[in-house]
């Protein structure tokens, strides 16, 4: 009697490619949002800027002390050609994107005094829209780092915590364009800063409550994640996802900086990431602990719903994205695995094997084509996973029609 064959799993993709480089653990990379460029720190200190076209560097500066080293690395739209790097040293850093690469030194250098793990965060805003622009071509060459003395107030902006704080909520309305969320220099806080004027906007919770002994935020010890965000109709007012030391997430009001607006304990461990969708309805935290949870944020009632709850065979996720389309999310484990999922049913799709050591980040393009990870083997992996479909002719028609 013959016997049934079972179906074959399908076999994990590989990289489309792999970037070396460094000569340190890579902490953190963010793709542009319109040019073909990939940016990653490493724990030397090293912001290397890559063509992901052709796959080569197209610019390197040596950005942060080399013992503090790069810690995480941001671009928006909103920023245009610049990005942010944040440094073990205490600042974080804001670089501009010239035709020959990145500044040799910094635009703005603000001094937060904060020493923590927590990777900064600038505001998401709601977009239903996933397009990306045809970028112009970058230098091919292979480039070695730019050896510059970074002198604190040479040719840059320094502006120290004390100066120009601003500790009040109301009357903050921007679009989050050029806002910046981070830990706090007290380390149970969440600050936000302007990155044009350097200046640290507000404290959650404010300094007044915050150093109370019984205050909620003291029990949980140090803020490890934080996300920023804006909501449809909340006429631009900020929010922020912290997480900290204890397992617990927290949503802030910048309107309501005393409390938070709510509070949930989904990990039994330290929550190490989180990432909020593209629409900014929900997300995905992970931790030290063996578990990924994905929940949903209900802006009526300010409260977190957990939606799904991913159990690991192996503990510990240090990164978490979600594509803009809010289709694929990722995680980056310390078992040198980036797993893979869909993220509106919250199964598994891939278990991706490329990195030799503990993963630190994962990220999307813009245009949702492409993904990079990085991981302390001081390398960068590129993947092609799940593409967006291009719209056919018959849905283009049909969408021309609906709009007459």
């Amino acid at each position: 009697m013959a016997r049934l064959e079972r179906p074959r799993r399908r076999t994990p993709p590989d990289p489309v490619a792999v970037l070396r480089g460094h000569r340190a653990a890579v902490n953190d990379a963010c793709f542009h949002p319109s040019l073909p460029l990939l940016f990653s720190g490493a724990a030397d200190g090293e912001l290397r800027a890559w063509d992901t076209a052709s796959h080569r560097t197209a610019s390197s500066v040596w950005a942060h002390a080399g013992t503090a080293g790069v810690y995480s690395v941001a671009a928006g739209a909103g920023l245009g050609n610049k990005i942010i790097s944040q440094g073990r040293d205490g600042t974080c850093k804001c670089w501009v994107i010239e035709e020959a690469g990145l500044s040799r030194r910094p635009l703005l250098t603000i001094k937060t005094s904060t020493y923590h793990f927590c990777k900064m965060s600038l505001v998401k805003s709601p977009s239903s829209t996933h397009s990306a622009r045809e970028g112009s071509s970058w230098p091919p060459s292979d480039v070695e780092p730019q050896r510059v003395t970074i002198e604190e107030n040479a040719e840059s902006h320094v502006v120290n915590t004390r100066e120009g704080a601003q500790e009040q909520g109301e009357g903050i309305t921007s679009s989050g364009q050029n806002l910046m969320a981070i830990a706090g220099q007290e380390s149970s806080q969440v600050e936000l800063w302007d990155i044009t004027s350097a200046r640290k906007i507000i404290s959650l919770p404010q300094s007044s409550s915050a150093n109370t002994k019984d205050h909620p935020t003291k029990q949980k010890g140090l803020c490890m994640a934080v996300q920023a965000f804006t909501l449809y109709g909340s006429a631009g007012y900020v929010n922020i996802l912290s997480s900290y030391e204890d397992g617990s997430t927290l949503w802030w009001d910048i309107r309501k900086p005393g409390l938070p607006l709510s509070s949930v304990k989904y990990h039994s461990e330290s929550a190490l990431s989180i990432a909020i969708d593209g629409s900014c309805n929900g997300g995905i935290s992970g931790g030290a602990d063996d578990k990924v949870v994905m929940f949903t944020l209900d802006h009526q009632k300010g409260a977190f719903t957990l939606r799904k709850e991913i159990e690991l065979e192996r503990p510990g996720i240090a990164g978490t994205s979600i594509r803009q389309d809010n289709k694929i999310a990722a995680t980056a484990g310390w078992d040198h695995r980036i797993r893979v999922y869909n993220y509106n049913k919250g199964n598994a799709l891939a278990v991706l094997k490329y990195h030799s050591d503990s993963c630190s980040a994962v990220t999307f393009s813009s245009d949702c084509k492409l993904m990079a990870s990085c991981s302390t083997d001081t390398t960068v992996a590129l993947w092609e996973l799940y593409p967006p479909k291009p719209e056919s002719k018959v849905d283009i028609t049909k969408t021309d029609e609906a709009s007459c």
